[in-house]
């Protein structure tokens, strides 16, 4: 947890002592999670740039974001997120009148992220496996919280407070939001029988492009689409593949969000219009093959990324998902507390 809260720092003190200029626009994000070439025609068109700051977990983000002098314009924040941060007043209100392309998004998608937000990628929470070590695809949790020995130290879990406890939670029976003490505490006994088998608690993507262990990393707890950044990062297509296992998982969806302090809301929101509009939508889920929650995008996308199901899952591999609900204090505390201590046990 060190690290992790040196990148925060390092974060916040970047946005803070870089003022933002009145033609750029500062954009907290996830690595890889843009099109850039959406970006540039944003660029071309408007004289406005775009700043890109990265994250890698959303707690490193919500520290910068607890930061009134971040110097933050948008960010990808996640339907708790929205929702936490929206009551707040951190983040500004969105509907119609000031963000005309929320009409191409369905209730569903626009109820959760709050009225704070652009509907923008979802998915689900699962694992990512190299297919040329792993040869048949894990169906389990198990195959990731109680690997073979030939995994031990090749296993890259996520070190976020809401992430790392979809597994074990899932093999409890137990709902992923779960806050009781009993709860937590099997789960923690959980990850501490793993923990000698885990190579690094970074989050995936990071990890991969560091070279004194990337090369070591076999499986991973991930999202789904992160299996086409790392082909990208390794430069070996179809190299990493991406399996939901069957006790169910973590469905989630991501909002692009106004700060209600950025002193270039207009800016921001006509961003967010351009980037949520059919063709700026199906442009970006083109690029990084990922779901659109737009519905006119949708229409604009190839039949054969509409009918891959990877991309779209059957519904039956959704029926036992569950939705992130903003956790209690005391609960976010406790994993917190088990997260610090997993390192112990490695």
């Amino acid at each position: 947890m060190r690290r992790r809260t040196a990148l925060s720092v390092f974060l916040a003190t970047l946005l803070c002592t870089a003022a933002s200029r009145a033609e750029t626009l500062n954009l907290l994000i996830w690595e890889a999670y843009i099109d850039q070439g959406l970006i540039d025609r944003w660029t071309q068109e408007t004289g406005v740039s775009i700043r890109q700051i990265n994250f890698d977990s959303d707690d490193a983000r919500d520290e910068v974001l607890a930061d009134p002098g971040n110097n933050v314009d948008l960010v990808v924040v996640d339907e708790n997120g929205a929702h936490l941060f929206g009551k707040n007043g951190v983040l500004q209100a969105v509907d119609e009148a000031n963000l005309p392309t929320l009409s191409d998004y369905a209730p569903k998608w626009r109820d959760r992220c709050a009225g704070y937000g652009l509907p923008y990628f979802t998915g689900t929470v699962g694992i990512l496996y190299r297919s040329d070590v792993i040869a048949q695809p894990p169906t389990s949790w198990q195959d990731l919280m109680r690997p073979v020995s030939s995994l031990e130290k090749h296993i890259a879990m996520f070190d976020d407070h809401t992430e790392l406890f979809v597994p074990p939670l899932m093999l409890l029976g137990a709902a992923i939001n779960a806050s009781d003490t009993e709860t937590l505490k099997a789960a923690f006994e959980l990850l501490r029988a793993q923990a000698p088998a885990v190579l690094t608690y970074d989050y995936v993507i990071t990890a991969v492009q560091d070279q004194a262990i990337g090369p070591e990393i076999h499986m991973a707890l991930g999202y789904s689409g992160d299996q086409h950044v790392l082909n990208d990062k390794v430069g070996k297509p179809g190299l990493w593949r991406y399996s939901v296992p069957e006790e169910g998982t973590l469905s989630w969806i991501d909002c692009v969000s106004v700060l209600a302090s950025s002193p270039h809301r207009q800016r921001a929101l006509e961003f967010l219009d351009f980037i949520g509009s059919p063709e700026g939508a199906a442009a970006n889920a083109v690029a990084l093959t990922m779901p659109t929650t737009s519905d006119a995008a949708l229409k604009l996308l190839p039949e054969a990324m509409r009918s891959d199901p990877e991309i779209y899952p059957p519904a039956a591999a959704l029926a036992k998902s569950q939705f992130q609900q903003e956790l209690s204090i005391s609960s976010v505390q406790a994993r917190r507390r088990i997260i610090s201590t997993l390192a112990n046990f490695q």
